[in-house]
């Protein structure tokens, strides 16, 4: 990765002295708060802040190089000027990716991205040296970006890969290149640009575009859509599910509660007991996911069963806190109807009295008042103690549940601020509290304040 060589990979023209041409970088940033003596640092103008206007900061750390899509007139080191930046850290970042010798484990889905990321990290760990995707770096710039930490070291990779559109996933799979495809499920994410089902199966499907031809692909089995696929490249996929004619599936399953839930899996003619620490049916799915990831890759299943039940729990998804004798689920990184439903289900198993504060889900479509009245009839089948509808369209989510009648207490509140003002009127000292909502509601607000009280 010298100077010279990104310069052609992405097709820029490089400004600076020869000799600073050959050296090559320690990593490569778009943040210039993270800039440090060697770096790249990549320009690249977003909706708020233009990363041009940090330039003579970054090489006051120590940047060895930056990229520009402007000219540059006193710049303070070398620079390579390109037509799009977000191209340039793509090109470099495909680059990258195919000198190094490592297996790439691709993760996409409608549901449960992250948390069988997390999973199949968690069991690979026991024989490899794995990196995997932190927070959300799992679109056209955040992947890129974590490809970048990747070293020699690895062994194995573990991306997650998300998208809202056609022909992204194909991008993000140039890049990847994975070795191993996992497919969570096809829901209802992303209406707003895929329509329908069918749709979403297409776009997630170009995951398979790049698949290495000696590739393996894991399907959720329990799912219709991917229960169809019979092969991709002449390759038979690996079906895992609840249901006892999948290759891999799980049978015997006892929830823990808020410690979570307990299942027997079967992986051919042998299977294992395992003890997964986050609640939810839906980490039983993702348990049999990365049972099939460590079975592929040559793990032996007490490896297997040994990384699941290793397995810590991330903040904003499904993160248990406890603050005295109340304990707030901090599941706000995101949410779409499937997710919330699931959370739901986990919730009602409290002890004490049930508390959910749920907002918005964004990119519905044109079902999004249906979908949200959804979830409030579901919440009021679950018997929740008091449900907190935070949001314009979380009207409709409230005014099911009210109708449904099996809440305890139904409130409709119209802001986050509203909401963040009131909460320590509403709330008790033993409560168990779910805090869910899409990304952009901003509920880790949520999650401060209830610390807080």
């Amino acid at each position: 990765m010298t100077l010279r060589r990104i310069a052609q990979v992405c097709g820029g023209i490089y400004h600076g002295t020869e000799e600073a041409a050959d050296r090559e970088v320690a990593a490569v940033t778009t943040d210039s708060r993270q800039a440090a003596e060697g770096c790249l640092f990549v320009a690249v103008k977003g909706e708020r802040v233009d990363g041009h206007s940090f330039i003579p900061s970054v090489f006051e750390k120590g940047a060895l190089c930056v990229i520009s899509e402007q000219e540059l007139a006193n710049p303070g080191g070398p620079w390579i000027l390109v037509e799009s930046s977000l191209q340039a850290i793509k090109d470099m970042a495909e680059f990258y990716r195919q000198q190094l010798d490592l297996r790439v484990v691709g993760i996409t889905g409608s549901v449960g991205k992250t948390s069988t990321k997390e999973v199949i990290a968690s069991v690979l760990a026991e024989k490899y040296s794995v990196m995997k995707t932190l927070g959300n770096f799992n679109n056209e710039l955040g992947l890129p970006l974590t490809v970048f930490r990747m070293r020699e070291e690895h062994q194995v990779a573990v991306l997650e890969m998300g998208i809202s559109d056609f022909g992204e996933m194909h991008r993000l799979s140039k890049i990847a290149r994975p070795d191993v495809c996992v497919i969570t499920n096809i829901g209802q994410c992303h209406l707003e640009f895929l329509k329908d089902r069918d749709g979403i199966l297409r776009a997630k499907s170009e995951i398979f575009d790049y698949l290495a031809e000696d590739g393996v692909v894991i399907l959720n089995g329990d799912d219709d859509k991917l229960a169809a696929i019979r092969e991709v490249k002449g390759i038979r996929p690996i079906f895992f599910g609840i249901e006892s004619g999948r290759e891999i599936y799980a049978d015997e399953i006892e929830p823990k509660g808020l410690k979570g839930i307990g299942c027997h899996i079967h992986v051919g003619q042998e299977s294992f007991s395992v003890q997964i620490p986050i609640p939810g049916y839906h980490m039983v799915l993702n348990a049999l996911a990365a049972t099939a990831v460590g079975t592929a890759m040559g793990l032996t299943l007490e490896q297997i069963r040994a990384g699941i039940e290793k397995l810590t729990s991330l903040g904003g998804r499904f993160h248990m806190i406890e603050k005295g004798s109340m304990v707030i689920i901090d599941d706000c990184y995101n949410a779409n109807p499937v997710s919330m439903k699931a959370s739901l289900d986990v919730l009602k198993d409290a002890e004490h009295r049930k508390v959910a504060i749920l907002g918005d889900m964004f990119e519905l479509g044109e079902n999004t008042a249906e979908l949200h009245a959804g979830v409030g009839t579901y919440a009021a089948k679950n018997q929740i103690d008091l449900l907190i509808c935070v949001g314009e369209v979380s009207r409709h989510m409230a005014e099911a549940a009210f109708e449904s009648g099996g809440c305890g207490e139904v409130l409709q509140v119209p802001t986050l601020a509203a909401l963040l003002e009131v909460l320590p009127k509403l709330v008790q000292p033993d409560d168990t509290i779910l805090v869910k909502a899409s990304h952009g509601m901003h509920f880790e607000k949520v999650v401060e304040r209830l610390q807080e009280i």
